[in-house]
Order: C-alpha cells, then structure tokens, then sequence
C-alpha cells in the first residue's frame, strides 16, 4: 500500500493521507478523538470524495474530505508506516472567522482541473502564467499600476477575478476566495502566487521610472 504523507485538517481536529489502492487513490482522514478513521474513493472522473458505506458523515463531513483531496492533491505516494494521531497533533487554536468559511468542493474541484498538469499534479507554473497573462491584459490593472495601488491590492484583484472566472461564480465572496488560495497555498510552501506576486512589483517598478 501506498500513500503520501498525512496533512492537517483545519474543518475539523484531525489529520489525512492518501492510500493509492488498485482499484485507484482513496482518502483516509484520522480523527484524533475517534477511533475509527473516514476513508473514500476518489471519483476519478470528478475527483470529489465517494465516502464509504460505513463511514461516519458526521464525524467526517464532505467538506472534510474535500479539504483533504485539495491538500494532498500532487503529493508523492510513498510507502509510510500507519499514523496515531495524537490530540496535539490537531490541536486548534482559536479560529477566526476566515477559518469558518466553507468552500463549495465542485469549486475548488475547477481550478484543481484547470492547472493540473499531464503528470496529474497542480502545476505551479500553470497557474501562474495564466495569472500573469490575465494581469498583463487587464486594462483594470494597468489602471491600478498607474493609480499606485499596492500590490497586495493589485493580487487581490486579479486573483478574485480569475477564479470567478474559472468557476463560473461571481458570488463567490472575498472570504471564501481567500480560503481557496489558502488551500492552494498549502501545496506550495512559498505560496501558489510566488511569480504573480513578483510580477506584480516588476510592473509597478516599470511605471514609477516612467
């Protein structure tokens, strides 16, 4: 059996791998206060969680699962021996209100299948290139450089605006976007929009010695 190395949930108190099986990936998910652990199929055809016959949908949620798929989506599977998970290991500190926010799975799912690469992994490169090219063609950009926004704004924006593009949701709120680039995020350790960002301070550079 094969699986990647477990993550930490924030939806709920505990910790999560994948297991690549022969009949395809699945997830299991470690409560450190229950026994028995959630495990599901990973539908290869939407990539959302098919959670087993016996699971505990109350101690595993949907949404659990589906942050478990997004985190440990593009790690490599290697042989790892069983996991105990401890109340320290997931010990939460107090959350914020960002922290409660839930995400729509399918939406998270979209952006997952636009930038996911020919070996399957979420491409960091994808993403930013095409964040780049959107920055570079946007005339609501070109207006903010030359307004001296900060960049920070500057990301805001074209982040917010890719990824109602990409998931067909202009309700998407700024809240629940800032929780999908904080599960993006979690699969890079210097952050998904490291070049965008970068990007972002070059152009704001080049229009100051204009």
């Amino acid at each position: 059996m094969l699986r990647t190395k477990a993550v930490k949930l924030s939806v709920i108190p505990a910790m999560a791998f994948r297991v690549k099986l022969p009949a395809g990936p699945s997830i299991t998910i470690q409560r450190a206060d229950y026994e028995q652990p959630g495990i599901a199929a990973i539908s290869r055809t939407s990539g959302e969680a098919i959670p087993a016959a016996n699971v505990n949908l109350k101690m595993y949620p949907m949404e659990a699962f589906a942050e478990a798929i997004a985190k440990t989506n593009g790690l490599t599977y290697k042989r790892q021996k069983g996991i105990k998970v401890s109340k320290e290991m997931v010990k939460e500190e107090k959350k914020t209100v960002e922290e409660e926010i839930v995400i729509d799975s399918k939406d998270y799912q979209k952006i997952i299948d636009k930038y996911t690469d020919k070996t399957g992994k979420l491409s960091y490169d994808l993403i930013n290139k095409d964040f780049i090219r959107f920055a570079k063609s946007s005339s609501v950009v070109r207006d903010m450089i030359a307004e001296k926004k900060t960049a920070a704004k500057i990301r805001d924006y074209i982040v917010a605006n890719k990824i109602r593009n990409i998931t067909d949701d202009d309700d998407l709120s700024d809240k629940e976007i800032k929780k999908i680039v904080e599960l993006l995020d979690a699969t890079y350790a210097k952050g998904i929009f490291k070049d965008l960002n970068n990007e972002i301070r070059k152009m704001l550079s080049s229009s100051k010695k204009k």
